[in-house]
């Protein structure tokens, strides 16, 4: 899968100006990109270990055109460890229901990849990305919360259905973030939108938030959170796949008629 996505090199005159209004750019530009690209030997930043030989370092340079420091690219394999597996959230569900009526490891993986893609799950980074891209400026979290929050809108990157006294997953990419680069300008956004919405008593911030930060500290292409949840995900579903494989029948939930009395 990292191996069929194209150097980011390649799109940065397109993805970059996607305007949010469309699907994030992941989906039609480089998960849709031709394979018809040369072979290249781009050098790797001196001090990271076999980043090329890795896939958080072959993944990166599908999402970035520019080489990792050490600790940026440490924060973003981590992250990927902390997205591999998250019990049975939807999509893994799904992929759990492939596995168990035998589909194929591909198939089972693509099971998943349809669920993820929705912007309710996998897609959700991109939605907290247009959060940091509408606040701009520190001194803009504030107005911009307010009147999301006026018009009913929920705030993204912030609550979870499963951890309701904060996102642990998130505390640890945030820390490894600030020790990346620090005195990043994005930090500085990121700090002014966690110290208002604290001041609104919102929900602690979740995974999505902090792997936006990340991909704009990074310089990452626009909605390149849904691709690194979706790559590290699939290890969590294969695992998953594993157990049911080993089972002896469907995985079937059953459904309880709860509509008008029936005519009898």
């Amino acid at each position: 899968m990292v191996d069929a996505l194209p150097p980011a090199a390649r799109l940065t005159g397109t993805v970059r100006n996607v305007p949010s209004s469309v699907a994030p750019p992941l989906v039609s530009g480089v998960l849709g990109a031709s394979d018809d690209r040369e072979e290249e030997t781009a050098p790797v930043s001196a001090g990271i270990p076999s980043a090329q030989a890795s896939i958080a370092g072959r993944l990166w340079r599908a999402l970035c055109p520019d080489e990792p420091t050490p600790s940026l690219l440490r924060a973003f394999e981590a992250a990927m460890v902390l997205l591999a597996d998250h019990e049975l959230a939807a999509s893994t569900l799904a992929a759990r229901v492939a596995a168990s009526v035998r589909a194929d490891p591909y198939a089972v993986v693509m099971s998943g990849l349809g669920v993820v893609s929705g912007p309710l799950h996998g897609g959700a980074s991109y939605a907290a990305e247009r959060l940091f891209a509408e606040v701009g400026a520190p001194g803009q979290a504030a107005r911009v919360i307010g009147d999301r929050l006026r018009a009913g809108e929920r705030i993204p990157g912030f609550g979870h259905s499963v951890y309701k006294s904060g996102d642990g997953r998130a505390t640890v990419l945030l820390g490894l973030i600030r020790e990346a680069a620090p005195g990043h300008p994005r930090l500085a956004v990121a700090d002014a939108v966690l110290a208002e919405a604290e001041r609104r008593r919102l929900p602690a911030p979740n995974i999505d938030f902090a792997l936006a930060l990340l991909g704009g500290v990074a310089g990452l292409v626009p909605g390149a959170g849904e691709a690194v949840f979706a790559v590290a995900r699939v290890a969590g579903w294969l695992a998953h796949a594993l157990e049911e494989y080993r089972g002896g029948s469907p995985l079937r939930p059953r459904a309880v008629y709860v509509g008008p009395p029936l005519p009898t």
